[in-house]
C-alpha cells in the first residue's frame, strides 16, 4: 500500500510533468518548483512570485550524475566541491549547456546547479528523473520561507501543492560560487564557509569585491545578490549591540512600537518593547532567522532592531539582514 508521502511525491510528479508548480522543502528554505527545461513552467515561477524575467534560478538535480546534462564544461573543481559537499547548501555556477532555457539563467551563459540535503526534495527529484528550477517559494524581496505554512501564508491557491517537510534544518540559502573563472568566487554566503571551500580548493574562494575578482563579475546576476532581498515589510535596522539602549529610548520618547532581535535578553524592563531572544550561535541563529522575522513582521510595530552580528562566522547571517534592512518597509 503506497503511503501518503508516496502519493504526494506521485502527484508532484504528475504536476510538474504537466508545467505545473510545486513547492517543496529543501534544507536551506523552501521552494517553488517548475520543471527546469520546461520554459512556459518556469515562466509560472517568474508570474507567481513577481521576479524580475532576468534574475536567473537555481536548477535542483537527483544527484551529482546529472550534472553534464546542465553544464556544457565540468572544471575539475566541480568535482570536488559536489563529492565533499553535495549534498547540501551549495551551489555551484558552471557553464550553461545549450539546451537549458534562458528563463532558468536569465539570459546568462552560465548555470546554477546544487543537489539539496533534505529527504523529501531527494525523493522527488529522483522521481522526477530530472532537473527542477527552484528559488524560495515567497514573493521575490520578501522573507524566505522555512514551513510550509509560509509557504501558503505568501503564495495561497497560486501553487497547486505544497509538501510539507516541516522545518528547514539551515534556515537560510545556499552558498553561491562561481566557477567559471579562472578561480572560485563566492557570490552568496551561506552555511558553507570560504575556509571550507578553500580546504578542498586549495585556497579560499574570492570574494566579488576583491582587487582580484573578475572585472566581469560587475555585471553577473545570481539568486541574492540583489542590494535588497528577504525584507520584512516593517522598516528594519541593523543595531551594534552597544548602541541598541539608545536606539530604544529614542523610538519610545517618539511614541514608536518597537521589537528587537537579540542574541541575549533584554538588559532592562522596557515596556512597550517586544524582545525576541535568538540563538547566540550562527547556525542556531540562521536556522530561525527568517521564522523570526515574519513573527516580528506580524506584530504590527513601527520598526524592528536586529543586534548586528559580528565576526567572520556570522557573514552568511550578516548578509541576509543587511539586504532585509534594504528592502525594508516597502509595501
Amino acid at each position: 500500500m503506497m503511503t501518503e508521502i508516496g502519493q504526494d511525491i506521485e502527484r508532484a510528479v504528475a504536476l510538474l510533468k504537466a508545467g505545473e508548480l510545486v513547492a517543496f522543502p529543501t534544507e536551506t528554505v523552501y521552494g517553488l518548483g517548475a520543471d527546469a527545461m520546461n520554459p512556459a513552467a518556469v515562466a509560472k515561477i517568474f508570474a507567481v512570485k513577481g521576479r524580475p524575467a532576468d534574475h536567473p534560478v537555481i536548477v535542483h538535480l537527483p544527484d551529482a550524475t546529472h550534472l553534464s546534462r546542465w553544464a556544457r564544461e565540468l572544471p575539475p573543481e566541480a568535482a570536488l566541491l559536489a563529492e565533499k559537499f553535495w549534498p547540501g547548501p551549495l551551489t555551484l555556477i558552471l557553464k550553461r549547456h545549450p539546451d537549458v532555457p534562458d528563463l532558468v539563467t536569465g539570459g546568462q551563459d552560465s548555470v546554477g546547479l546544487r543537489v539539496p540535503n533534505h529527504p523529501l526534495a531527494l525523493r522527488l527529484l529522483k522521481a522526477f528523473g530530472s532537473g527542477i528550477a527552484a528559488p524560495s517559494a515567497n514573493k521575490f524581496g520578501r522573507i524566505s520561507p522555512t514551513t510550509a505554512q509560509h509557504v501558503k501564508d505568501d503564495l495561497g491557491e497560486a501553487v497547486p501543492l505544497i509538501l510539507d517537510g516541516g522545518p528547514c534544518e539551515v534556515g537560510i540559502e545556499s552558498t553561491i560560487v562561481d566557477l567559471t573563472h579562472r578561480r572560485a568566487v563566492i557570490l552568496r554566503p551561506g552555511r558553507i564557509s570560504a575556509d571550507e571551500l578553500g580546504r578542498v580548493l586549495g585556497r579560499n574562494p574570492l570574494s566579488p569585491d576583491d582587487p582580484l575578482a573578475p572585472a566581469e563579475l560587475a555585471s553577473t546576476r545570481a539568486s541574492g545578490m540583489l542590494a535588497a532581498h528577504y525584507a520584512p515589510k516593517t522598516p528594519l535596522a541593523l543595531m551594534p549591540d552597544d548602541s541598541l539602549p539608545i536606539a530604544l529610548r529614542n523610538a519610545l520618547v517618539r511614541k514608536e512600537r518597537v521589537a528587537v532581535l537579540a542574541t541575549h535578553p533584554a538588559p532592562f524592563e522596557m515596556p512597550g518593547v517586544i524582545w525576541r531572544e535568538a540563538p547566540a550561535d550562527p547556525a542556531g541563529f540562521a536556522h530561525e532567522l527568517y521564522a523570526n522575522l515574519r513573527a516580528l513582521d506580524a506584530m504590527g510595530v513601527d520598526r524592528i532592531y536586529v543586534q548586528k552580528p559580528v565576526g567572520a562566522k556570522w557573514l552568511a547571517v550578516l548578509d541576509r539582514l543587511q539586504r532585509a534592512a534594504a528592502g525594508s518597509g516597502e509595501v
